[in-house]
């Protein structure tokens, strides 16, 4: 008999769930699945803070080419 584990995620199904929660909300498993994963994990936290630093350049390059300067 084969037990389920429904919050455990691999690596790439949190990285997938990373750059998912960009564009949509995540259903509550998924949320929890990620927490619990984040928590164990020291691959992925730093996977999320690359996300992060690129997300913020590319606000930063936005704001750069409206004003215009």
């Amino acid at each position: 008999m084969k037990v389920a584990y429904p919050l455990r995620r691999t690596c790439k199904e949190v990285s997938a769930l990373l750059i998912a929660q960009e564009d949509r909300a995540l259903p509550l498993l998924e949320r929890a699945a990620l927490r619990v994963h984040m928590a164990m994990c020291q691959a992925c936290p730093r996977f999320e803070r690359q996300l992060l630093t690129m997300r913020n350049a590319m606000r930063q390059w936005r704001s750069y080419t409206e004003t215009g300067e």
